[in-house]
């Protein structure tokens, strides 16, 4: 029996249906395989690429425009190399098909040809020649067939707003335009600095490789397993343990590795059967995963790499983002938290038993040093490091902290499968990014950005900031549906952000607002990708797991209203901030998210009535207006349902006792 075959034999049922799901919903998981020496040329490439993105985004002088284009040439080349023409394409090769040869060559044609010839055009002062223009041609041609390969529905997105550049001017009304020669579309897109080289590939070009790469390395280092089984030892043994280890370890993890759909694949396997063990039902179990690894793409440190993306925009350091993202995160996974554990009460479920429980003491002593890359990374940060030197010391910091015991010592072959896993996870995101370069270059040459502001405001009226956030709301949600969260992120924030600033948002919480929103497509009918993997894996009702998904995140639909009218949430983004009304915002709406969780889950002490479900459902969205008044009504109402439950425990206990 070969090797292949032993590894498919010993792992579990959830594992492979995980691996086919993650195949079916993801174009990572589909890619050729190569034998030979294509496989090892393959390998030598991922390895170049990575040691030139180190070296550039470090000790080596680069300019902008030369990374942006090498990184691209290296997006197209795997790309093309890897991602299959069609669905019922052979992935294992030998060598790649002629078709794709050709694509290569004529990549390293138009390529070369950008790099070499960038300079001279721009001192043309921007004059294209017919040669300028039809390799300019060729490159977006080549970007639309590689994106889809690797984002399908996103270059569908990108291919509308690229025929929005010609027939918008025959729209009639405010979202219609003048028209655009098909020259300057491409001089626009192609060599300009606002399409496809623009924001988008220069943010996959430094900190979203650079942070993908080390997350590669943290779990090749055993960081996921020592997340999991300190998780259990946190909570594994309260009313619901499995569930709120479901939720600690996919929100760690899934702060790093950047994708909801990849998480639910990896931590789902684990915690979705010790869930139905424990007598939730497959539904709430596979729900509860998908919530999970979906908040995970807002959460600090690292934030899937979106925040970095956000800190170019808004043009202030990343850190000051990581600060600003830290309470929003918090009040999402403490209202999770609160939801399994309101319904492990309310179904009488209890934790797992002791000798299920790892010791505390020893995964610290024997698996405690992999926190080190993160202590690491977040030392740096505060010290005013940039995040891209961060990062770098941190990859090492990791090969380093694996050194300390023989277990999880990587060795040269491992730090060599990090590396390729790394630089091979990159790929999606980074055509992504490559794609929503024509997004942006169509809404800054048409002004769609204004205009599309325009028709909202002149719907909701200046100054309606909450009527305005929920029409962003549908938005974001929608223009998010099976995209990465890095370009889901950057497409809505494109066209939504300007919209809630003119409603009278500050630009941070404009910002956070559009990304959480765009996150949290990924739990949304009817696209839901991370619901519909979970409920694969809990061999659950698709539609049932995603309707339980969007109830369980409901708090996280409402919770950008919290810091869409006060921005003090949002920490160290408004100037002058005292600290007492700093902490009275983050008490009150911790507060606010505990009594909507209990509210929908219907059990606080005791199981609720609707009655008194629809008090606290109130009283949780009544904490969304940061007045005082509010708050104290808000906070009465609680009280009471809390004093009737105490009053109703005390009154069955007598009873019982009698």
């Amino acid at each position: 029996m070969n090797e292949s075959v032993v590894e498919v034999d010993t792992q579990t049922k959830e594992e492979i249906i995980a691996q086919q799901l993650l195949e079916e919903k993801e174009a990572d998981g589909k890619l050729r395989s190569y034998h030979g020496f294509v496989g090892h040329i393959i390998t030598a490439l991922f390895l170049i690429w990575s040691v030139y993105q180190i070296y550039a985004n470090t000790i080596g002088i680069v300019d902008a425009m030369t990374l942006r284009t090498w990184h691209l040439l290296f997006l197209l080349t795997f790309t093309f190399l890897l991602f299959p023409a069609y669905k019922g394409e052979k992935r294992a090769r030998r060598i790649p098909p002629v078709l794709d040869l050709v694509l290569l060559a004529l990549t390293f044609y138009a390529f070369f040809y950008l790099l070499t010839n960038y300079i001279s055009v721009a001192k043309r002062g921007g004059y294209m020649n017919k040669t300028d223009l039809w390799v300019a041609g060729l490159t977006m041609v080549l970007i639309f067939e590689a994106s889809r390969r690797a984002c399908r529905s996103l270059m569908i997105l990108g291919f509308i707003f690229l025929l929005y550049n010609f027939l918008g001017q025959f729209i009639p009304g405010d979202l219609g335009h003048v028209g655009f020669s098909l020259k300057r579309v491409l001089t626009t897109m192609i060599w300009g600095s606002q399409g496809i080289f623009g924001i988008g590939i220069g943010v996959s070009a430094t900190y979203i490789f650079l942070f993908v790469l080390f997350g590669a390395y943290l779990k090749y280092s055993g960081f996921s397993q020592f997340i999991n089984d300190i998780s259990l030892t946190l909570v594994g043994r309260s009313a619901g343990g499995p569930a709120k280890v479901a939720v600690i370890a996919s929100a760690l993890l899934g702060m790093i590795n950047g994708s909801a759909i990849a998480n639910v694949a990896t931590t789902g396997t684990i915690t979705i059967p010790m869930m139905k063990k424990t007598g939730y039902k497959k539904e709430f179990a596979a729900a509860v995963e998908a919530v999970a690894s979906t908040g995970g793409q807002f959460a600090p440190p690292i934030m899937g790499a979106v925040g970095f993306v956000m800190a170019e925009f808004l043009g202030i350091s990343y850190t000051k983002v990581l600060i600003a993202a830290a309470v929003p995160a918090f009040l999402y996974y403490l209202s999770l938290l609160f939801a399994v554990h309101f319904e492990a009460k309310r179904l009488g479920l209890s934790g797992l038993s002791k000798e299920n429980i790892p010791d505390a003491l020893v995964v610290l002593k024997k698996q405690g040093h992999l926190i080190i890359p993160l202590v690491v990374l977040l030392g740096l940060l505060a010290a005013g490091f940039t995040p891209l030197y961060s990062a770098v010391i941190s990859i090492f910091a990791t090969i380093a902290a694996s050194w300390i015991r023989k277990e999880t010592r990587m060795g040269w072959r491992t730090i060599v499968q990090a590396t390729v896993e790394g630089a091979r996870s990159a790929i999606t995101v980074g055509m992504s990014c490559a794609i929503i370069g024509v997004i942006i270059g169509t809404v800054s040459l048409t002004g769609l950005g204004l205009s599309f502001g325009y028709v909202i405001l002149r719907i909701v009226g200046s100054g309606q900031l909450y009527l305005g956030g929920l029409m962003v709301m549908l938005m974001s949600t929608v223009l998010g549906m099976g995209v990465p969260g890095v370009a889901a992120y950057v497409i809505v924030s494109t066209v939504s952000v300007p919209v809630l600033i003119q409603t009278g948002a500050i630009p941070m919480a404009a910002h956070m607002f559009c990304l959480i929103y765009a996150c949290l497509s990924n739990i949304t009918p009817p696209v839901a990708m991370s619901s519909y993997v979970a409920s694969g894996i809990a061999d659950s009702d698709q539609t049932k797991t995603s309707l339980i998904a969007v109830k369980l995140g409901l708090a996280g639909f409402i919770l950008p209203f919290f810091f869409l009218g006060n921005p003090i949430l949002l920490l160290g983004s408004v100037e002058g901030a005292s600290l007492l009304l700093t902490l009275r915002a983050v008490v009150t709406s911790s507060i606010g998210v505990v009594v909507l969780s209990a509210g929908l889950q219907g059990y606080l002490l005791e199981k609720l009535s609707i009655v008194y479900r629809t008090v606290l459902v109130g009283a949780g969205i009544l904490f969304i207006e940061p007045r005082l008044a509010t708050d104290v009504l808000a906070l009465t109402l609680c009280l009471f349902v809390v004093i009737v439950q105490l009053i109703n425990r005390s009154s069955h206990h007598k009873e019982l006792a009698v």
